[in-house]
């Protein structure tokens, strides 16, 4: 089973050189992929809301922060964790993704949800309420512009006459995978994605996953062709627990696993010690 990591957005600080020695642990212990998590801004509470993250949690640029971690390591991927897509134009989605995957070799799978702040929503213009419906139509106009020379599309959310990309991107298309558990996306990662990549527990996970799999059969694609990866969102640093977690989730037939801490680590030290650690304890 592979081990994707983290981006430790929200403690790594704004040094360079500490992004790149992170990045560089990651490859040089042999992770799969290194994962950079979205969100444009933070949110105060308000009312009864209160945001998983407020205004206090910094998260770096994502396609930013993949193309200067791309161009300091060599052979690990390189993932958007999730890309929160309907609050984003579509046409500069992928033009940022055709040019990470471009300097990076083809490295490049797009992570992509519909999000759980509609204050963000509001704060980027974006209708929060049509985002799902939104969201897959993105990602069809995504792929033709990366595989088309030029496209011709008339959707409920966008229209495009003879348009295209250039410079087209190594991976033609490139990856798409979804993040969220509802039933919605479950259905329309089946219907339109390249995998899944859920939080939740794998005893929490097992309905979801047969949901999917009947999807996978109506919509008549090969679930061996179908990407698996368990998020495993921890509050405590407890390896025991990790292992737990990613054997669970190794027994439901995931591809891939990622350590997603919710507890802070401030020092680059203890981040890098967290992924050593987590490398030892996880089932091959």
């Amino acid at each position: 089973m592979l081990l994707n990591a983290l981006f430790p957005t929200r403690d790594i600080g704004t040094d360079p050189a500490k992004i790149r020695d992170w990045a560089q642990a990651a490859e040089g212990l042999g992770y799969h992929c290194i994962e950079v998590a979205d969100h444009v801004f933070g949110a105060a509470p308000r009312g009864d809301w209160k945001p998983v993250y407020s205004e206090l949690d910094p998260f770096h640029e994502t396609f930013t922060t993949m193309a200067f971690i791309a161009a300091v390591t060599k052979t690990i991927k390189l993932c958007s964790g999730v890309l929160i897509l309907p609050q984003r134009q579509t046409g500069v989605v992928a033009k940022q993704a055709a040019e990470v995957d471009i300097l990076s070799g083809g490295r490049l799978r797009l992570g992509v949800g519909v999000g759980w702040n509609h204050v963000e929503y509001e704060a980027l213009g974006m209708e929060w309420k049509t985002r799902g419906a939104r969201q897959a139509e993105q990602i069809e106009v995504m792929r033709r512009l990366w595989t088309e020379d030029l496209v011709t599309f008339a959707g409920k959310f966008h229209t495009l006459v003879d348009v295209n990309l250039l410079p087209v991107p190594v991976q033609r298309p490139i990856p798409i995978w979804f993040g969220g558990s509802s039933d919605a996306v479950v259905k329309r990662a089946a219907r339109i994605g390249d995998g899944w990549m859920p939080i939740m527990a794998p005893a929490q996970a097992e309905p979801k996953l047969a949901m999917l799999r009947e999807h996978l059969k109506s919509f008549g694609r090969d679930p061996a062709t179908f990407g698996l990866e368990g998020w495993l969102r921890m509050d405590e640093a407890d390896p025991e627990l990790w292992a737990q977690a990613a054997e669970g989730w190794k027994r439901l037939g995931a591809q891939m696993v990622m350590l997603y801490p919710m507890y802070r680590m401030p020092e680059l030290d203890r981040q890098i010690e967290t992924l050593r650690r987590f490398k030892e304890v996880a089932p091959a």
